[in-house]
């Protein structure tokens, strides 16, 4: 990484299209096998879906979505014995993964953290099995990491399984573009983005690219620039980050009233 701009990019939901198919399914389903929860699977995976893909939570880290959506669980339809063990590893962990939970695990031989170790492998394991057409980029990425790279050094910035980001953009080329992957095994986001960091980029000329509120709260975090792609609008988003938002960073013009706008325009298609 030698060049003097940085941009950090998430993968589920922003560069590729695979969210959806992810959450619906394999995280949801894969969360009622686990725990039992047939008779009541059209409410609670219809929640899953909105807390997951349509709203302001959209891309949490799946532990956190996990706990969330066991808390609403317990509270209307069924008690979930060990919840609350859950709930202070998720509060309390400083990297939100499976080999984090492993490690808990070790520890504490805690029933419902096996659970949920078994639910993420069985979820990581799904993906791995779904159809090709369901992992691939959005329209666009592809060209626009070929142009930003002449002037950026380009990462990803991801809280999905490493192995399948891998996967996922080595089977479409992608890959060749990138100079770092840093993914769930490398804890939060707003953690990777201040390891990069440390390489000596001015903040003004960081920039993450992503889909979730916890992308924007990462940038934040770390004082560096947002690009949002937009839910539902994915394409066009790509579109204009190759037009107008990657020619802004380099010419040091996409800090204020353009960022300001597409931050924006990215809340209020969550509300």
């Amino acid at each position: 990484m030698d060049k003097k701009y940085l941009i950090c990019i998430d993968s589920d939901g922003c560069a590729m299209d695979t969210m959806n198919s992810k959450h619906i399914k394999c995280f949801g389903p894969y969360m009622i096998k686990e725990w039992g929860l047939e008779t009541w699977e059209t409410p609670i995976l219809k929640r899953w879906n909105e807390v997951n893909l349509y709203t302001m939570t959209r891309g949490i880290n799946r532990f956190q979505g996990l706990y969330r959506a066991l808390e609403e669980i317990a509270e209307r339809y069924t008690p979930v014995d060990g919840l609350e063990e859950l709930g202070r590893w998720v509060e309390n962990t400083t990297e939100l993964s499976n080999a984090s939970l492993e490690r808990e695990i070790a520890q504490t031989g805690s029933f419902i953290l096996k659970k949920a170790l078994r639910w993420s492998e069985a979820v990581n394991e799904g993906v791995r099995a779904l159809d090709a057409a369901e992992r691939r980029p959005f329209p666009g990425v592809k060209e626009a990491l070929a142009w930003a790279r002449d002037f950026a050094d380009l990462a990803v910035v991801s809280s999905a399984d490493r192995q399948a980001v891998l996967d996922e953009w080595g089977a479409h080329g992608l890959l060749v573009y990138m100079d770092d992957v840093m993914a769930q095994d490398a804890g939060s986001k707003a953690r990777c983005i201040q390891e990069l960091a440390k390489k000596g980029y001015d903040r003004d000329r960081i920039l993450m690219v992503g889909d979730a509120l916890g992308d924007y709260g990462a940038a934040r975090e770390n004082g560096v620039l947002f690009y949002p792609i937009l839910a539902r609008r994915e394409a066009e988003s790509w579109r204009e980050f190759r037009k107008e938002a990657a020619p802004r960073l380099r010419d040091g013009q996409y800090k204020g009233a353009y960022q300001e706008e597409k931050i924006e325009a990215f809340k209020e298609n969550l509300r």
